[in-house]
């Protein structure tokens, strides 16, 4: 897709978003809305996948893991317009018995989604596992993940990041959501991160940046990472974005972490997110 595509398709995923939370009057638009541009990125225009044949395995193609599932409203709305599901289906976001439930999860059998995610910590571990199981199928596909930075918190990250390094887990590519945002505040107010950069290299990851709302800088990360394949060095990279990116009054604050707009403001953010594309 060119870059046009990708901006129109990223505005309709974020009109998806604040209707769907609106919808039910529960969910987490910021963060959501922060990742729109990553998400379309993999899923229209990088990754290897095949959405007709979605099985939970994913031999030969390439996987992504969404390890902070609380922002799942973008993740169904990319999935669905990637074809694993009905567009329409997305009505039935947080719904009793939809597939659609408020963080992933894989009872309900919908395409697309391979682990229960938004208990924060266990997403790399996870994805490290698939992609060590790649290496040692000799399967050339790559496995991608997402990370939210207040997510870094926890633990079981980090050893997660160790394991990688020492067992040389280079097929991954890991990023990180850095909003400076959480559920109670910004991030260094509820528990500095301090150094990432400086904390992953110690880790023994290589560290990449990039412009999470820049589509060609997006490209030239996800070239550069790929081109380290064989190096037995995993890679990390810390994307820069805005909560809430794309309706003014939610961008840059955590009180949009988990909350929905009312009827007017949910007017005022589809007033700013003008579409070509069709509303589920």
């Amino acid at each position: 897709m060119n870059l046009q595509e990708l901006s129109s398709l990223s505005t309709q995923v974020r009109r998806d978003i604040v209707r769907m939370v609106h919808a039910v009057q529960s969910g987490h638009p910021g963060g959501s809305l922060g990742c729109t541009d990553l998400l379309v990125k993999l899923y229209f225009d990088t990754m290897n996948i095949d959405p007709e044949s979605f099985d939970m395995d994913g031999v030969g193609e390439d996987l992504f893991f969404l390890s902070n599932g609380h922002i799942s409203p973008v993740w169904y709305s990319v999935l669905a317009r990637r074809g694993y599901f009905p567009v329409e289906e997305l009505a039935t976001f947080r719904k009793l018995n939809s597939r659609l439930q408020g963080h992933p999860a894989t009872e309900e059998g919908l395409p697309g989604i391979r682990i229960a995610s938004g208990s924060l910590g266990q997403g790399l571990s996870v994805a490290l596992g698939a992609a060590q199981t790649k290496i040692l199928n000799e399967d050339s596909a790559w496995v991608y993940s997402l990370h939210g930075d207040g997510e870094l918190q926890e633990g079981q990250i980090w050893e997660a990041a160790m394991y990688a390094a020492h067992h040389r887990i280079d097929n991954i590519l890991s990023f990180v959501d850095c909003n400076g945002q959480q559920i109670d505040g910004s991030t260094e107010n509820v528990m500095s991160l301090g150094n990432l950069q400086a904390k992953w290299e110690a880790f023994g990851w290589r560290v990449l940046t990039a412009n999470g709302h820049d589509f060609q800088d997006l490209d030239r990360v996800i070239v550069e990472a790929h081109g380290y394949r064989g190096s037995g060095v995993p890679c990390v990279v810390l994307m820069t974005t805005s909560m809430g990116q794309g309706v003014d009054f939610m961008e840059g604050t955590h009180e949009w972490h988990g909350i929905a707009p009312s009827d007017e403001q949910l007017e005022r953010a589809l007033n700013q997110l003008p579409s070509t594309l069709k509303d589920y």
